[in-house]
């Protein structure tokens, strides 16, 4: 194993006076949901909060955080891995206090990467210039049990669903396939596009009460987000709702989510801040068996 040590000092120095780092995975059973475009909106209202976030995503092409914002990638995690390209080259910035970080193809190595990829990408985290309060993380439907490490080194994980009935099926195959063949036992659920405020808390009751009659997991209830055609028309701008259609019901629930997903309680290593949770994520990645990871 790579030799971890940075420049402890520095990380200090950045770590002094800031709130606990937050790490959140976002999953859906199934594409369609509007997963991306919630982790875009949620950035985006925690950044108006005042808050520093990374958003890691894992998806390629038009899925991905940044063709949200009409905005493409000019590097990748992997160039960085590779000592290519610097990780301040690679992150790009929609809005001020968000930084999205392109990860797609990398996602899926970080159980084996050597110890220079593994210390490149340590050194990179180690010289951001700025802080992380929160890092969401969009998680991508490629891994075939469930989540990549990124997603399974989170402190919190949400599911998000949406009210029709494939993809409640599909999220709790998910949830089902994570908690067994990855033993993460806890998970959020975040319902989107509800049409009625009580339609969130009926799904989610559904899938808890599954859930726990079959032993596969504890569920909370993260919210619910109410079908709005406003959310739509800010997306096509390439705007998050959040900030241009402030008072519409989607944005008024986003914004409440966000600041709700501040006071979970959070993994113990992320008080050690974005370092510490790197540290994390390689040594969950090396001790996830290679059949897991890549089968």
């Amino acid at each position: 194993m790579a030799d971890f040590r940075c420049d402890q000092a520095a990380g200090l120095r950045r770590m002094f006076g800031r709130s606990q780092l937050r790490v959140i995975a976002f999953a859906s059973g199934s594409p369609g949901v509007g997963k991306t475009a919630i982790v875009a909106n949620v950035a985006v209202a925690l950044a108006r909060q005042g808050k520093e976030v990374l958003v890691v995503d894992e998806n390629r092409g038009a899925s991905g955080v940044g063709s949200f914002f009409g905005l493409h990638p000019q590097g990748e995690l992997q160039q960085v891995l590779n000592r290519q390209r610097r990780l301040e080259h690679v992150l790009f910035s929609p809005v001020a206090g968000v930084s999205i970080l392109p990860a797609g193809c990398a996602a899926r190595q970080l159980g084996c990467l050597s110890p220079l990829q593994q210390q490149a990408l340590l050194e990179g985290v180690a010289s951001l210039e700025r802080p992380v309060d929160v890092i969401l993380v969009d998680t991508s439907h490629e891994h075939d049990h469930g989540f990549s490490p990124w997603g399974l080194a989170a402190g919190e994980t949400v599911i998000v669903v949406s009210g029709s009935g494939s993809s409640i099926t599909d999220s709790y195959a998910l949830i089902k396939k994570v908690s067994q063949s990855l033993a993460r036992r806890h998970f959020r659920i975040l319902v989107n596009r509800v049409k009625n405020p009580g339609d969130g808390h009926v799904i989610y009751g559904n899938l808890r009460k599954v859930a726990a009659q079959r032993g596969v997991a504890q569920l909370e209830f993260g919210g619910a987000i109410p079908q709005d055609e406003a959310l739509h028309r800010s997306a096509r701008l390439g705007q998050a709702i959040v900030g241009s259609l402030p008072d519409s019901p989607a944005a008024v629930a986003l914004r409440e989510f966000a600041a709700e997903l501040l006071a979970w309680p959070g993994a113990e290593y992320e008080q050690g801040g974005v370092e510490q949770f790197i540290r994390q994520l390689l040594n969950l990645s090396h001790r996830l068996t290679p059949r897991v990871l890549h089968a």
